[in-house]
């Protein structure tokens, strides 16, 4: 299988490689195959008359071992949106994020084996303490070592989880001091207000709607794998790169709550009516970054997506000398000019 594609060659190369992975399982999977027609398998170890003969069984076989091959590898194209079939958590874009994959991959420490051994102690308790086995069950009521071990161990392990989880809040819930940039986005139903702070009295501020199909061609942004369905934005709240930002959170007055998420960068903080939520994040390298909505808010909670784009430091500034001096058309224009 010949591929070629150039370093950094982001989707194509996921592609490509993908496809170099499911050539070697295919290989194996046929030499398996082959092992299995010329060992005859009896049709009576199968299922008899619910089968139609062995190659019904390879043909079966396959798929299933398809199937399973395709949930291992969906998930291996990354982007900064959810992807079909993923399973994990979206790549980190910020310090926060990276803190949350650590702890995810640090959890799982204790909750696979805790899983394991209780699953064992039921497989021990159904086979051991059956009636066929244990006619004469015994009487014994209490075991003082193994009460202290089910209250000792159950709270050693909250313990080693609390101290990385209660560090992890508090990075959450600290803003930095003398932050780059802040700005006020304002939930209502369905759509986002974006407004940059010292505006002074004419405030940058613009709205953020879900991006519909017949306006693809106008926006330029035709391309569904960057600009995703039901997740893309008619105008994106362009940041700077590896700047501290400060995000004041709110819905309107007569609205409900809604929450503002970010999966990449590790934000969800709710925006309450009459409220006013803070909280901070660090982008540490450019793109496009999508979240939503992520508080049941009404018949069209499912359309009321965020989108963030990260940008460098000159291009940020052009961006906001065109907005001060136009609208966000305009600056928009100029960005993409810059980039």
């Amino acid at each position: 299988m010949a591929c070629f594609v150039a370093p950094g060659g982001g989707a194509a190369g996921r592609k490509c490689r993908t496809a170099k992975r499911f050539g070697l399982l295919r290989q194996l999977l046929n030499c398996g195959l082959k092992r299995m027609r010329m060992a005859r398998i009896p049709r009576g170890i199968l299922c008899g008359s619910a089968l139609e003969g062995d190659e019904n069984v390879i043909k079966k076989a396959y798929a299933g071992m398809t199937a399973m091959v395709c949930l291992l590898f969906a998930s291996g194209s990354y982007a900064d949106q959810p992807m079909p079939w993923q399973a994990t958590l979206q790549p980190a874009a910020t310090p926060i994020m990276r803190d949350i994959h650590w702890f995810e991959q640090y959890t799982l420490w204790f909750i696979v084996p805790v899983t394991l051994f209780v699953l064992a102690l039921l497989i021990i308790v159904c086979l051991r303490f059956r009636a066929s086995a244990n006619p004469v069950p015994s009487k014994t009521s209490h075991n003082t070592l193994i009460e202290i071990a089910w209250t000792v161990g159950p709270v050693l392990v909250l313990l080693f989880l609390a101290v990385p989880s209660f560090n992890l809040l508090t990075a959450q819930l600290t803003l930095p001091e003398n932050p780059d940039v802040t700005i006020k986005a304002t939930a209502t139903q369905w759509q986002w207000n974006y407004e940059y702070e010292g505006s002074g009295d004419n405030p940058l501020a613009f709205d953020s709607y879900l991006l519909k199909d017949q306006d693809r061609a106008a926006a330029g942004k035709e391309d569904k794998a960057r600009y995703p369905r039901l997740l893309a934005v008619d105008n994106e709240l362009v940041l700077p790169v590896n700047k501290t930002v400060r995000v004041l959170v709110t819905a309107a007055p007569t609205d409900v709550i809604h929450a503002f998420a970010m999966p990449s960068f590790g934000v969800k903080i709710d925006a309450v009516p009459g409220r006013l939520n803070e909280t901070w994040f660090r982008a540490e390298r450019e793109g496009l970054f999508y979240g939503q909505c992520s508080e049941l808010c009404g018949k069209d909670h499912a359309f009321m997506p965020i989108a963030v784009r990260v940008v460098t430091k000159d291009e940020f500034a052009a961006f906001m000398a065109a907005f001060e001096a136009g609208d966000y058309a305009a600056a928009n224009a100029t960005l993409a000019a810059v980039q």
